[in-house]
């Protein structure tokens, strides 16, 4: 083995990982039958004539594709996940000043989402060992106030639904699956999605199903289906007249192009995600020989991780290198990765300084403020995360064996010659 790129060696990793996103032919056949159709939005039919016959749009194909693969009833596509996350929200009622229990490690529109309804994010703080929602600290953080509770499966990997969904029931909050990573990943044999009173998925170009961007709210509630699918067609009915609004919603459905490229990946979802977890699992094996990097567990009801991300824990002592100059390291020997959240989202100057008066949101009307920086102390482990945890893409996990490979010489390499690194630092 030569020594580190970052002094003129070789790469470890000298040929490109597979590309992401994914696509064949039948994405290009897709979206040429849109093209041609003329039919370029998702028109639903059932708003005027309940008795149409008009055949399914590619936007109601989907969603009852992805709602039945997940066994679940109602499937509402639209334009985002942070769309599916207001959208759900609102259909549970959550509204001004209930409060949202939220992990502090997870993208934004998990705690934007409630703020742009008027309600109030509340941080609750993470497991060391999965980086989900710890349902130990769950109770502490529940109030009079608290509406709902949004745990998300991130990286892929299930949070503890079970533990979560019995501290919820009883006390009649709605349980809202955040599983923008979750895609293919499964609890106990439940396809992560299914296992709350409703669910929300993402289809950003990162994420593990993509049409470049969109989303999908999905519930076994047929009230919550309705209210759903009426929020996001500008507050229409199902069987009333176009023209007829009888709530106040938004435009956020999905187009028919993206719908389309979503039915296509979904076809080759599940043995991509069996890849993912056949080379996350060789990954784990060949990364735990490594002073210092600890892999996330794979807890017991976990029973397909989606591994949306490859996450690993870098112990700087143990490893005898920062995070910082590891990650540098790491990406010179050809190995994309990154360090992920910079900091929990409290400590966002949107959180820090109460910047919520955009929206007409209740709190910056009344001119109350709430110390968000509180959540440093309360929430440790999210801080910790944010200075040692790396992450590795997804596409990264399409390979094969070999490639896992590259991936553990790389982190081999640099712990080996990691006292030249010292050398020139010194």
């Amino acid at each position: 083995m030569n020594q580190l790129a970052h002094l003129g060696g070789t790469p470890a990793r000298q040929k490109p990982f597979p590309a992401w996103p994914v696509y064949d032919g039948g994405e290009e056949r897709a979206l040429l039958e849109v093209l041609h159709s003329g039919q370029w939005w998702s028109g639903n039919p059932s708003y005027h004539n309940s008795h149409d016959e008009t055949p399914l749009s590619k936007a109601m194909a989907f969603e009852r594709e992805f709602a039945a693969f997940h066994g679940v009833r109602h499937g509402l596509a639209c334009a985002s996940g942070t769309a599916a996350l207001e959208l759900a929200l609102k259909a549970a009622g959550v509204g001004p000043g209930d409060e949202v229990i939220v992990p502090p490690y997870t993208f934004l529109a998990t705690a934007s989402a409630p703020l742009l309804l008027g309600a109030v994010p509340v941080f609750c703080d993470i497991e060391p060992r999965t980086l989900n929602l710890d349902p130990a600290r769950l109770e502490e953080a529940i109030t009079p106030r608290t509406k709902a509770i949004i745990p998300v499966h991130f990286a892929g990997l299930a949070a503890d639904m079970e533990r979560i969904v019995a501290i919820a029931r009883p006390r009649g909050i709605f349980v809202l699956e955040d599983a923008a990573h979750g895609h293919g990943g499964s609890s106990q044999g439940r396809r992560l999605g299914a296992l709350a009173d409703a669910s929300i998925f993402s289809f950003q170009a990162s994420k593990n199903m993509t049409a470049g961007e969109g989303g999908i709210v999905l519930t076994n509630n047929a009230e919550i289906a309705e209210l759903c699918n009426s929020y996001l067609w500008a507050g229409r009915k199902v069987g009333r007249p176009w023209y007829e609004h009888f709530r106040l919603g938004w435009n956020y459905r999905i187009t028919e192009f993206q719908a389309a490229i979503l039915i296509e990946q979904l076809k080759r979802l599940p043995k991509q995600t069996a890849r993912r977890m056949r080379n996350g699992l060789r990954l784990n094996e060949l990364l735990r020989e490594v002073p210092g990097i600890q892999p996330l567990a794979i807890p017991e009801w976990v029973t397909e991780h989606a591994f949306h991300l490859y996450i690993f824990r870098l112990d700087a002592q143990k490893f005898g290198l920062e995070r910082e100059q590891f990650l540098r390291l790491l990406q010179a020997e050809g190995i994309p990765c990154s360090g992920g959240y910079s900091q929990p989202l409290y400590r966002n100057p949107l959180f820090v300084e109460n910047n919520f008066h955009g929206n007409g949101h209740p709190l910056a009307l009344s001119g109350e403020y709430l110390d968000y920086l509180q959540y440093c102390d309360k929430c440790p482990v999210a801080e910790q995360a944010c200075q040692d945890v790396v992450w590795i893409e997804h596409r990264v996990l399409l390979g094969d064996m070999e490639d896992m490979e590259d991936v553990a010489q790389a982190v081999r390499k640099i712990y080996e010659f990691q006292h030249e690194i010292k050398a020139v630092s010194a």
